[in-house]
């Protein structure tokens, strides 16, 4: 495992990493969120995300009793939350990263991980309602507070970012330093064209989210949606013409024969082929099973693989 610098700032993270998204409490218990962590910790892993909305706060309560079982020393990871949607239907309570619900809210996570500090917070949309000076004195505040050491955003437009960061310049204000977007093989636009201006102009960093298109990059939906599978919850409904696209399914099909002739699987190609990009800091996987996760973390050994005609073989299938 190799550690990257969060764009500019101090903080290093793995360049792979655990996310609760989908599994922690919907197909994950307390076991084998225990187990799953250990395994990533294992495994190099110092970073784990999570979010309010995940699960409605029963994701945060779920990795909060984790590492207090796992007892780890606090200094030695990373926790993240991502504040927006709410868990409270009020009128100042959902969908808005105004100042009263931000303060609020960070209370609420931090209560829910049983910290007394993530180490990184996002504002999980952006907000047109709310100025984006109020949000970025709000979120100074929850920095100089100690309830967070570096915030940033998640599925921002470039624009928006880039007013956030100026307003916080203009009044010497903690800067955003990282955002959290998707990005796969299928989903490239924004990260590699819109952002690029945020990775060589400001330095920022990226943790990015998706790595395998909800699945669809394992292969495991090539003969249709397994049991049991992301696909199959009725609460991601949305996600099935994506992942029984036929022209999608093709083209996986190629890249894994692209992965067999390098010995990994279509997976830790998918995940490899991110960590060629230098402006990615780390790629969140997500697991609902140990096994998967000792998969994934072995993506870091294809990596060196990824010569520059296999690159060109998978952008041809890609593109």
């Amino acid at each position: 495992m190799e550690y990257r610098h969060l764009g500019r700032s101090g903080v290093r993270v793995g360049e792979l990493s655990l996310g609760s998204w989908v599994t922690f409490h919907n197909q994950v218990n307390l076991d084998a969120a225990v187990e799953m962590m250990s395994a990533a910790r294992e495994a190099g892993v110092n970073f784990f995300d999570n979010a309010e909305i995940y699960a409605k706060g029963e994701s945060e309560k779920l990795m909060g009793t984790a590492l207090k079982k796992l007892g780890w020393r606090r200094s030695s990871y990373l926790i993240s939350t991502k504040l927006f949607w709410g868990l409270n239907d009020g009128v100042n309570e959902k969908n808005t990263l105004n100042r009263k619900y931000l303060l609020e809210a960070i209370d609420g996570s931090l209560k829910r991980l049983e910290l007394d500090h993530v180490d990184l917070i996002y504002c999980h949309r952006p907000d047109p309602n709310t100025p984006v000076e109020e949000t970025v004195w709000a979120m100074h505040t929850i920095i100089e507070s100690g309830k967070a050491i570096y915030w940033g955003t998640s599925e921002w437009p470039a624009a928006d970012i880039v007013a956030a960061i100026e307003v916080a310049e203009r009044h010497h204000l903690h800067k955003p330093v990282m955002e959290q977007p998707q990005y796969n093989m299928f989903h490239r636009e924004r990260f590699e064209v819109e952002y690029e201006r945020l990775f060589r102009e400001y330095g920022y960093g990226s943790t990015t989210w998706s790595p395998l298109a909800s699945g669809l990059l394992t292969g495991k939906y090539n003969d249709g949606v397994p049991e049991g599978s992301r696909g199959s919850l009725p609460q991601y409904s949305r996600l099935l013409e994506k992942l029984t696209d036929r022209v999608l399914l093709e083209k996986v099909n190629k890249l894994t024969e692209i992965a067999d002739d390098l010995g990994a699987t279509t997976a830790q190609l998918a995940i490899a082929w991110l960590l060629k990009n230098p402006n990615v800091s780390t790629v969140i996987t997500g697991a609902s099973r140990v096994e998967q996760v000792h998969q994934n973390m072995k993506a870091v050994d294809i990596v060196e693989k990824l010569t520059p005609d296999v690159m060109e073989a998978i952008e041809k299938v890609i593109a």
